[in-house]
């Protein structure tokens, strides 16, 4: 599989080289570079996760979804995107303006903090260091603050009441999520993003992790639904109740932040399960087939990891569409009764398999 890493090497080349950039203003530019390229991939996946969820749906309820807007309708989401940015940000009284504005963009830094440690190819990572899975977690939680704040600074019951909902049940499948993640940790041995992808390049995990790591993907998917605050976990913006939940206040671009960074949220829970379960960008190797495995190593390694990444939050678009909405007891009930244990259990039984070698 080609090594996608000769695209940095030439910019570095080009900058130090050809322009004699000095290390400092090379290094700089590489920076600002590789935000602009997260921040087009941001406002792309973004795009194509809404036009993608309507279609799913709307297939799902035997409708046709958007096929008004460019062919089949596939220019909808783009000019949903031009209508929000020309819309009034609504100035608010009896707000507190500083956190209020503060919030859309902790929950934005979050998503993006998540979106850079993600092993998009073969040499393509923006950073990559020992404690990565580590580093991904804790910058994952960051989004719940904007959420409280926004709730919170709205002064408003329906927001507050919104907030503390979402502040509740992220904290709670924080701890499956966690559990998941450090299950899987276990069994490579390393919180190195690179590492973990490079052990999965025989045998994704998913297979050679014997029964834990099928429950630890399991546990992991239904989390992380109720992690992205999506259906039938979506008790924070729950319409029927409290109107649009947290972001009740929120107008224009404010909150387009919030609208995308829940898709965004969604895509990264696809991108750590495929890193995690299913080899990261690691194409389908089946030990033997040495023909078959040559043919996949002709598919590009970023369309690997995106295909695995979609392929999970296909099935957590389905969960939305198909479960009715539970009750705030249900859900916490469903974690620290049922999730929690099983996860327990989980570690335990996977460190038993590694201790004992009855992977495979």
């Amino acid at each position: 599989m080609q090594d996608l890493s000769f695209i940095t090497r030439w910019i570095d080349n080009f900058l130090s080289g050809t322009l004699h950039f000095p290390e400092w203003l090379t290094v700089t530019t590489e920076c600002v570079l590789i935000g602009l390229v997260l921040l087009l991939l941001y406002s792309v996946l973004a795009l194509f996760y809404i036009l993608f969820e309507r279609k799913v749906c709307a297939y799902f309820q035997c409708r046709l979804g958007p096929n008004r807007v460019g062919p089949w309708g596939i220019l909808q989401s783009v000019a949903d995107m031009f209508k929000i940015l020309i819309k009034e940000l609504i100035s608010l009284n009896h707000v507190d303006k500083f956190l209020f504005g503060l919030a859309p963009f902790l929950v934005i830094i979050a998503s993006m903090l998540s979106f850079s440690v993600l092993p998009w190819g073969n040499g393509l990572q923006v950073v990559d260091f020992n404690i990565g899975i580590f580093f991904l977690l804790a910058v994952s939680s960051i989004g719940v603050l904007g959420i409280l704040l926004a709730g919170w600074s709205s002064n408003n019951k329906f927001t507050l009441i919104g907030a503390l909902r979402s502040g509740a049940q992220m904290v709670s499948y924080e701890l499956s999520i966690g559990l998941s993640v450090l299950t899987m940790v276990c069994f490579a041995g390393t919180m190195s993003v690179s590492g973990i992808v490079a052990q999965q390049e025989h045998t994704w995990f998913i297979f050679s992790g014997h029964i834990p790591a099928i429950i630890a993907f399991l546990i992991y998917v239904v989390a992380g639904t109720a992690e992205t605050n999506r259906g039938p976990f979506d008790l924070p913006e729950a319409e029927s109740e409290l109107t649009a939940g947290y972001h009740t206040e929120y107008s224009g671009i404010h909150f387009g932040f919030f609208y995308l960074a829940e898709y965004l949220n969604l895509f990264i829970i696809g991108g750590v399960a495929a890193l995690l379960f299913f080899g990261g960008w690691m194409p389908l190797h089946i030990p033997g087939w040495d023909g078959f495995n040559a043919c996949m190593d002709y598919i590009p390694s970023v369309l690997w990891f995106l295909m695995k990444a979609i392929a999970v939050t296909f099935v957590m678009i389905w969960f939305k569409w198909t479960f009715p909405r539970l009750r705030i007891d249900q859900l916490l009930a469903f974690e620290w009764k049922y999730l929690l244990p099983i996860n327990l259990f989980n570690l335990v039984l996977m460190v038993l398999v590694i201790t004992f070698g009855l992977h495979f």
